[in-house]
């Protein structure tokens, strides 16, 4: 069926039809060369089973593509709900993508909603004598499968472009594993998929498309796709809003990367987040493309995220509108980390950074102040707002996090799973009541960091589809997206309110990792530190490099390409994940490029579950024998670099077992870490004048003491905000946390 041409008749006209994003922000962005063009489709009202996050996704994408890589609005197409009917999304890629694409411009096309798969039956043959059938991937529109967009269809309108510089981001799935929920997660992966065959109207659009003789043979650019082939795409309420983890992962780490972020480094960046949150159910993947294809004949050549370079500086987020008189602003703060979205407070300060073009007004850049926040989007204040002052606001202007307020009382979310019997739920409402810092919610109404849940011997645990999954008499903790937690499987037949006592130590583990994780400020930090993951047997191998980008003064000269390369090499896994196999030797090179010494702290859990530390030395022996000799306060000098654990030491780091995931946090202050050091002498462990890893008893009680120092490192210049006393208040030139997260094979 002919379709281009007649995209006005189809989608109509006025607010049923295409949706220009525009005339949001008082200025206008001049018009680049070469041209940026991006379509984002986002479907969240499905006929019987509705998805939450889809708009936000496309939100999260125009944010970034309008202010951090310079795109018109007027050239981002919006389809929303209604108006994403299958026959509208392929219209509009053709007048909107295809026929206004020339050679150099950058492309972008964003799909957030269900998918689902279909059955295509062999056209060679007869169907009579031979009823073979190929099963096929498929966009799910807002008029259902029976109109649905083939990925093949997809395929063939992206080798239409005419040019190279293309991004597709696919934030879906396809396989129906029986369940759209998976604890507080939901898949888009469409439940209960109706058998089917694609419509002989998208047959016939596909033959139309195969007419175009300038058709690529392959497709061109980058295709990120949220899950692989069998995995699924989550999407999640965080603080409130309904967000595709794969999009608010791949958007964040965008309005806080350098300017030299390929596009392999971003997916390797995003998997960690990802796995960070839901293990190993969501492993997001690139699409082999004609990127790919030259990549694998020249490693060298790599592309650019969306073939672009920023436009703007590194930042949080922007302001969007102006309010009072040019002294109060609302923001979008799509670039705040995902783990501290639910938990970041109001009295946070974000520094104003001048429009392209402007001047800064004032010896020091504007500064505003949180009021309230509702998800992404706050209401702040000039601060300090001076009389008479006329220093005006202006929608557009980016922002990037100076203080840090947080609540002391963060505690951990366990949802009780719904499928236990109401004598269960009871009796674990009961056993949980007793644990501090422990609240619960129900499984899927609210969001939780875990669950307590019956281990099924087919299901949601093993992946495999059925409809009526067969459960063990054991209980087990699952993290998001029903992923096992570590060592946390019970016996047959232990009664919940014991399976609950029983999980208590990991229950602190999980909380710990959690207000380590609150204080995560690679891309914000002004602590000039610079870190790496290194392997050193069996081969020498630059594996992941961390670097503080806003930081204060000069940096020294990056090894970032090595990194690069390592980021891409064997050791990654098909979702971007670095993969270490058991029995490697690794060291972190740790350097300094700040003002002062630096203290320092390396933290995480291992595979096992376990929450582990890399111990510093003890003082030399004491002569007077009286006192316990305290751990050291190690520090990096100025300009100095360190290996850890140092290569002198007999202690050596061997990556061992099970396989799973580990991730570490490495810490770094500009002032002593003196109440973590305390809380780790109360921590049983060997002694010694050497580093060596420990498993710590007291997990908990270490990660406070790290808040608690890193809100005194933040001191005086955290009291400007007026925290209360139940808040931290964390300011960015103070410290760093880097994480570093790999998989053990």
């Amino acid at each position: 069926m002919q379709r281009a041409g007649w995209v006005m008749a189809a989608l109509g006209v006025g607010e049923a039809g295409l949706v220009m994003t525009g005339n949001r922000y008082y200025r206008v962005l001049a018009q680049p060369s070469p041209r940026k063009l991006a379509m984002l489709v986002g479907i969240n009202q499905y006929s019987g089973s509705s998805l939450t996050g889809c708009l936000t996704d496309v939100e999260l994408q125009q944010e970034l593509l309008i202010h951090r890589f310079g795109f018109v609005p007027s050239d981002i197409l919006v389809l929303a709900d209604r108006q994403a009917t299958g026959q509208n999304i392929e219209t509009a890629f053709i007048e909107h993508l295809s026929k206004q694409a020339k050679p150099g411009d950058a492309v972008v096309f964003h799909f957030s909603g269900y998918g689902s798969r279909v059955e295509r039956m062999n056209e060679e043959e007869s169907l009579i004598q031979n009823p073979k059938s190929k099963i096929q991937n498929l966009l799910v529109p807002v008029d259902g499968v029976a109109n649905g967009v083939l990925e093949e269809t997809l395929w063939l309108l992206l080798r239409s472009l005419d040019t190279d510089a293309v991004t597709a981001v696919l934030d879906t799935s396809y396989t129906d594993l029986g369940t759209g929920l998976w604890g507080n997660l939901r898949s888009r992966s469409q439940p209960q998929q109706p058998a089917g065959q694609p419509s002989a109207q998208e047959l016939a659009f596909q033959a139309q498309l195969r007419l175009n003789s300038k058709l690529k043979t392959a497709i061109p650019g980058v295709v990120l796709a949220a899950a692989g082939p069998d995995r699924q795409a989550f999407e999640e309420q965080l603080n409130g809003v309904g967000t595709g983890l794969f999009t608010f992962a791949l958007t964040q780490y965008l309005w806080q990367s350098t300017p030299a972020t390929t596009v392999q480094v971003s997916l390797c960046r995003v998997a960690a987040t990802i796995e960070q949150m839901v293990g190993n159910k969501q492993q997001p993947m690139l699409v082999r493309t004609t990127d790919d294809l030259a990549l694998k004949t020249n490693p060298k050549q790599k592309s650019l995220t969306y073939h672009l370079f920023p436009n703007s500086s590194e930042a949080d987020g922007v302001v969007t509108a102006v309010e009072e008189d040019g002294k109060a602003a609302q923001l979008w703060l799509g670039g705040l980390p995902i783990a501290i979205l639910a938990s970041y407070g109001v009295n946070s300060l974000l520094t104003l950074l001048p429009l392209p073009g402007s001047e800064a007004v004032g010896n020091s850049p504007r500064q505003l102040l949180i009021r309230s926040r509702e998800g992404l989007k706050a209401k702040a204040r000039i601060f300090p707002l001076l009389t008479g002052e006329t220093y005006q606001l202006q929608a557009g202007q980016l922002v990037q996090e100076s203080i840090r307020v947080l609540p002391r009382n963060v505690g951990l979310t366990v949802a009780i799973d719904s499928s236990l019997e109401r004598i269960e739920r009871v009796d674990a409402t009961s056993a949980f009541s007793s644990i501090p810092n422990v609240s619960l919610v129900v499984t899927g109404e609210q969001p939780a960091d875990c669950v307590l849940a019956r281990v099924q011997k087919r299901g949601l645990l093993t992946g495999e589809k059925s409809s009526s999954p067969i459960y063990y008499s054991q209980y087990g903790l699952f993290l998001p997206g029903f992923y096992l937690s570590p060592n946390t499987v019970g016996a047959e037949g232990e009664a919940v309110k014991t399976a609950v006592q029983r999980l208590v130590p990991t229950l602190q583990t999980l909380l710990a990792v959690k207000l380590l994780r609150l204080s995560g400020n690679e891309g914000a930090s002004r602590l000039g530190v610079r870190a790496t993951l290194e392997m050193v047997d069996p081969t020498e191998q630059v594996l992941m490099q961390r670097t503080t980008v806003r930081a204060t003064g000069p940096a020294p000269a990056s090894d970032s390409v090595s990194a690069d390369l390592a980021e891409n090499a064997a050791l990654m896994t098909d979702s971007g994940m670095i993969s270490l196999p058991i029995g490697s030797r690794i060291q972190y090179r740790v350097h300094n490029y700040s003002d002062v010494p630096v203290y320092f702290i390396l933290l995480g859990t291992d595979s096992s579950g376990n929450a582990i530390a890399l111990l510093p030395p003890h003082s030399f022996a004491n002569p007077s024998g009286l006192e316990t000799n305290p751990l050291q306060q190690q520090a990096v000098g100025i300009g100095e670099t360190i290996i850890l654990p140092a290569a002198s030491s007999p202690f050596k780091w061997v990556v061992q077992g099970p396989t799973g995931l580990n991730e570490m946090q490495l810490i770094l202050s500009r002032k002593p870490l003196t109440q973590t050091l305390a809380a780790l002498e109360s921590t049983q462990h060997p002694r010694g004048d050497f580093q060596r890893l420990g498993i710590l008893v007291s997990p908990l009680e270490v990660a406070r003491a790290v808040l608690q120092d890193l809100h005194q490192a933040s001191l005086p210049a955290a009291e400007t905000v007026a925290a209360t006393p139940d808040s931290f208040a964390f300011d960015m030139n103070a410290w760093a946390t880097l994480s570093f997260i790999y998989q053990v094979a």
